[in-house]
């Protein structure tokens, strides 16, 4: 495995542990250790660009952020998809005749348009407060390229019914995302490694969520966390321990890479 040269890395229940909302100091020290090796390191999240976590002295190369609509680096623009905007505007509709509150994302900030303990949940787990935002309409009308709910799967058809140009995935089972239609961490994955000139073999990634699956399956070597359900641990080519007990540390250790 010393041929590897990219490695993706989701964030909630990957790198950042659930239980106290922190990445570790040995999750720390392993990205630290793989670039001063020489391994691209990529962040793949549903998170919003405004969301990140503070990774102050770990130098990340890329960032694709939304579920992938907008990929990134400290020198431009690698990947923009946002929503059509009548789809927003239909998604907004359906949401409203649900009776539930939404949360736009434009490129630096998010916009809710009301409240209810789904979407305050969901904001929670990227350690956020969710309030109600008065500029939620001028927000809509910049690119917005994730739409954010509280709902259950059951409800995922009705959420996106006659939006075109949007699909809907999930990384908690309270909550979704409504992306643009042929977007997600894949579709990312394949737009990063061919800005920098690599092959997917090379590729390494680690992920938990529902949302990580096309990306575990779209790199070389795909690495369930063992916090992460057993159907994504099946799908997966490999496993490490749980997020809490510094998984990717010590796979990344066991298989040379640091």
């Amino acid at each position: 495995m010393k041929d590897i040269k990219i490695i993706f890395f989701d964030i909630d229940g990957t790198l950042v542990d659930p239980a106290t909302g922190k990445i570790s100091g040995k999750t720390m020290e392993c990205l630290k250790r793989l670039h001063d090796n020489g391994i691209v390191l990529c962040i793949a999240t549903g998170r919003p660009t405004a969301s990140l976590p503070n990774l102050s002295g770990v130098h990340i190369d890329a960032f694709c952020t939304f579920n992938g609509s907008l990929c990134y680096n400290n020198r431009e623009v690698i990947h923009s998809a946002p929503i059509p905007p009548k789809a927003v505007e239909k998604v907004l509709e359906n949401a409203t005749a649900m009776g539930r509150p939404v949360s736009v994302a434009v490129r630096n900030r998010l916009a809710a348009n009301g409240w209810d303990e789904d979407l305050a949940g969901y904001y929670r787990l990227a350690g956020l407060e969710l309030s109600v935002s008065e500029d939620f309409s001028s927000a809509c009308e910049e690119p917005v390229y994730q739409i954010m709910l509280g709902c259950r799967e059951a409800d995922h058809p009705d959420i996106i019914r006659d939006a075109e140009g949007v699909d809907i995935t999930f990384s908690w089972n309270r909550a979704a995302d409504v992306i643009p239609a042929g977007s997600g961490k894949a579709q990312a994955i394949q737009k990063i490694i061919a800005y920098y000139q690599l092959d997917a073999s090379r590729a390494l990634a680690f992920g938990d969520g529902h949302n990580d699956i096309e990306m575990l399956q779209t790199v070389g070597t795909g690495i369930a966390m063992g916090n992460a359900s057993q159907y994504i641990k099946e799908l997966a080519d490999d496993v490490c321990a749980p997020v809490s007990e510094d998984g990717i540390y010590h796979y990344c250790l066991q298989h040379g890479l640091i």
